[in-house]
């Protein structure tokens, strides 16, 4: 298999196998006019098995969203193809409208113009609250 270096844009490496489609959809890369590769299941001494997104693009990506989704990714930033940026993420304090109250009862529910906010609670276990109603985020 051979996929080009990149000459400007961004690397997701040391993403969990399997979690590429995920964060594919969240960053809705798929609506991009540039190259994206989605490289899963790459052999690693690290993790065993990892997935890889290449995006050949200079484009702003949401770090809370990965951090959220997969926090042990490296985002690396590639400049004129040398890498000039890497980026450890861990689980963000706060996610905006990355997840969605599911209490019928919260006001996220009714009102459409409030920006769902979760609050990390439990860092240990990935516990996320909405900061409304204290309902717990479904992983």
């Amino acid at each position: 298999m051979n996929i080009d270096s990149i000459k400007n844009g961004i690397v997701l490496d040391h993403i969990k196998a399997g979690k590429s489609m995920e964060i594919y959809k969240f960053l809705n890369l798929g609506e991009l006019d540039c190259s994206v590769a989605i490289i899963k299941n790459v052999n690693s001494r690290l993790m065993g098995k990892k997935d890889i997104i290449k995006i050949d693009d200079d484009i702003d990506v949401n770090l809370d969203v990965l951090g959220y989704i997969d926090p042990g990714i490296t985002v690396n930033i590639i400049k004129d193809e040398k890498l000039v940026k890497k980026c450890h993420l861990t689980l963000p304090e706060t996610v905006k409208n990355v997840i969605k109250c599911k209490n019928p009862r919260c006001i996220t529910t009714t009102e459409q113009e409030i920006e769902h906010i979760f609050k990390l609670t439990d860092r240990e276990n990935k516990v996320y609250r909405c900061i409304y109603c204290e309902s717990k985020a479904k992983r």
